[in-house]
C-alpha cells in the first residue's frame, strides 16, 4: 500500500494539539531554512527543542546532539535531514515516544515512514511544517 500523508483536517488538529517540537537538523546560520521555518513557528507559539551535535543553543533554546538526549516529551519530531539519514532518526523518535514524525518538504523516506507506523506514529513526509500550519490557521 502506498503511503499517504493525513488529511489537512488531521494536519490541522495535529498542530493544534501539539507539544513540544523537536527539530532534527535544526541550524543556528539564519540564512537556512530550517532555522526560518523552527524560527516562525517558535513565533506562532510553538515550543522549539533543537537537535543538532554542532550547537548549544539555538533559537534562546538550549540545543541537543540527539533526540534520546532531551530531557522531556516531545509530540512531533520535525526532521530538516537528508532522506538517507530519516530511518535512524524514525528510530530515535519511536524511542522516545513521539507521536509524529515530520520530514519536511523535499524529503522523502519511505523506510522512515514504515518505522514510525510500525512504532504508533503518524508519519507525513514532504511537507512543510510553517506551510502547514498556516493553512490550518486560515482554515479556523
Amino acid at each position: 500500500m502506498a503511503f499517504e500523508n493525513p488529511t489537512r483536517e488531521q494536519i490541522a488538529d495535529i498542530l493544534r494539539n501539539a507539544g513540544n517540537i523537536a527539530v532534527v537538523g535544526l541550524s543556528d546560520r539564519t540564512d537556512r531554512t530550517s532555522y526560518m521555518v523552527a524560527q516562525a513557528m517558535q513565533n506562532r507559539g510553538y515550543r522549539i527543542i533543537p537537535v543538532n551535535p554542532k550547537a548549544t543553543e539555538i533559537l534562546g533554546e538550549k540545543c541537543y546532539s540527539s533526540l534520546k538526549d532531551i530531557p522531556e516529551a516531545v509530540s512531533i519530531v520535525n526532521v530538516f535531514r537528508r532522506s538517507e539519514y530519516c530511518a535512524e532518526v524514525a528510530e530515535e523518535a519511536a524511542a522516545i515516544g513521539a507521536k509524529v514524525l515530520w520530514l519536511q518538504q523535499g524529503i522523502i523516506s519511505d523506510e522512515a515512514a514504515a518505522i514510525a507506523e510500525a512504532h504508533g506514529m503518524i508519519a507525513i513526509m514532504d511537507r512543510c511544517i510553517k506551510v502547514e500550519d498556516s493553512i490550518a490557521l486560515r482554515e479556523k
